[in-house]
């Protein structure tokens, strides 16, 4: 599990070090951003690894890794912005968005370790392909929960889905070769 913590660290810096570089340029403009809107960015950076994924030609000369550390950033966005609420006008200032990226990743980095533990580390076996598949899942089963307006009857509510897919991201990026 160690080698699995450092892999997780080397994704998450990278993403974390683009979050910060984006900060400082566009400050925290995404906090108007209604969940909605960010799980429709998702889906649409988890659609473009699928058609990446599945078509033979690509017109664009890149592979999912952006839409990887994409999915992992706007996840997080969604989560403080569950915790914080949706501003008017953006609202945190630079190290007030770094400490709760920090903090939403390092909450999210303990639920993977926990998972880990439980399922052996079977995410070493899945495909990339796979991956993905599932972070669509989820994204369909957030979108279904907003249309119920986040109520659930059994089910685990919208966080822990965008918990799910940073992780899943993460095990994406790790088995592309990233960390």
């Amino acid at each position: 599990m160690k080698n699995t913590s450092q892999q997780y660290d080397s994704i998450i810096a990278i993403c974390r070090d683009l979050f910060t570089k984006k900060t400082k340029d566009y400050g925290t403009a995404w906090r108007i951003l209604r969940l909605p809107s960010l799980t429709d960015q998702i889906f649409i950076k988890a659609q473009r690894i699928r058609s990446l994924q599945e078509n033979e030609v690509r017109k664009v000369d890149e592979d999912e890794t952006s839409e990887f550390i994409g999915i992992i950033n706007y996840c997080i966005m969604a989560l403080i912005q569950i915790e914080k609420g949706i501003a008017q006008q953006p609202d945190l200032n630079y190290d007030e968005a770094v400490k709760l990226y920090d903090e939403k990743i390092s909450l999210t980095k303990k639920l993977m370790e926990d998972k880990n533990h439980d399922y052996g580390e079977a995410w070493r076996d899945m495909r990339v392909s796979s991956l993905t598949d599932l972070i669509l899942q989820k994204l369909l089963r957030v979108k279904q929960i907003e249309d119920n307006k986040g109520k659930t009857l059994v089910s685990e509510g919208i966080d822990a889905n965008y918990q799910d897919m940073i992780n899943y991201s993460v095990f994406a990026l790790i088995h592309l070769g990233k960390a």
